[in-house]
């Protein structure tokens, strides 16, 4: 059941830095979307297996089960979102003042996002929606050109500071891994990488061998959609809430729910924390520092 949790946490990719190696090699257009979008989707996939998970192994009083809170989750969260684009949609159509429609939009993640949790529904998944209605629909059909270029600036300078913090975080935390570092620990992480790329190659080898020239990708997509998914920010932050004070607090919901203690194993909470820093320290020193010889190698023009 760990080995699933660590699979769930750590199968997400984050597409930022490679998407700016992209634009400088002028790859396809469809590579960039078909990147981008398998991260969106797979961040808020992802956090609802993970979550569904971890409810195996510290059970919620009168929750659904597994498969029942799969889809609660993941299809709720997709309705929720698309609710909530359809009527901020509305909302910006109504408008032409910049400064406002931010705001509007602010309102959106965090009001909706806060909902989200309350109702029981995939906050990841719902935000994901409703931003890529906003941000296609709304942008056609609701958005002045000032707006949408102002609009569009200021997530991608939210975008940029969010993950500066994030990994200022990810350094702090290397102080609780020290402390429980274990040579072991290293060999786990270090066996995990070519397993995690190898799988990855055949997640994606297999539907595009399917698809054919449908995929409209180019010759070598497979190689560089494998060396360029990136783990990053969500795989750090789903590791990080299995840390000590999580789980006392959440083995003590679960006491007062079925009248005993449930603990997840710490040493196991240690390897996959260590690991998961381990993994995306690779990803991004490694695989992000030569992801741009990786599409100039593997695309054709």
């Amino acid at each position: 059941i760990y080995c699933l949790l660590f699979g769930s946490l750590i199968s997400p990719t984050d597409p930022i830095a490679v998407l700016g190696i992209l634009k400088e090699t002028n790859s396809p257009k469809s590579l960039e979307t078909t990147i981008v979008g398998e991260s969106l989707f797979n961040d808020g996939v992802g956090v609802v297996v993970f979550m569904v998970i971890l409810g195996t192994i510290i059970p919620i009083e009168h929750g659904p089960g597994p498969i029942g809170l799969f889809a609660k989750e993941a299809i709720g969260g997709l309705i929720y979102g698309l609710f909530l684009g359809y009527v901020f949609y509305l909302l910006l159509k109504s408008i032409d003042n910049y400064p406002l429609e931010i705001m509007l939009t602010l309102a959106l993640v965090m009001a909706g996002y806060t909902f989200a949790h309350k109702i029981g529904v995939s906050g990841p998944l719902a935000m994901v929606v409703a931003g890529l209605f906003i941000g296609n629909h709304g942008k056609l059909f609701a958005m002045s050109e000032s707006t949408h270029k102002q609009l569009f600036s200021f997530w991608e300078l939210i975008d940029e500071f969010l993950n500066a913090v994030l990994f200022v975080l990810m350094g702090m935390q290397l102080i609780f891994i020290l402390k429980t570092f274990q040579l072991e620990y290293l060999y786990a992480g270090l066996i995990c990488i070519p397993l995690i790329l190898f799988i990855r190659y055949i997640g994606i080898k297999i539907p595009l061998t399917l698809l054919g020239k449908k995929s409209n990708l180019p010759k070598g997509s497979d190689y560089v959609m494998t060396w360029c998914g990136l783990r990053g920010g969500i795989s750090i932050a789903l590791a990080l809430s299995l840390s000590s004070k999580t789980l006392e607090k959440t083995a003590d919901i679960s006491s007062k729910a079925h009248g005993h203690i449930l603990f997840l194993d710490s040493s196991s909470v240690d390897i996959i924390i260590t690991a998961t820093f381990i993994i995306v320290a690779f990803s991004i020193l490694v695989q992000g520092l030569t992801s741009k010889s990786a599409v100039n190698k593997f695309i054709d023009d």
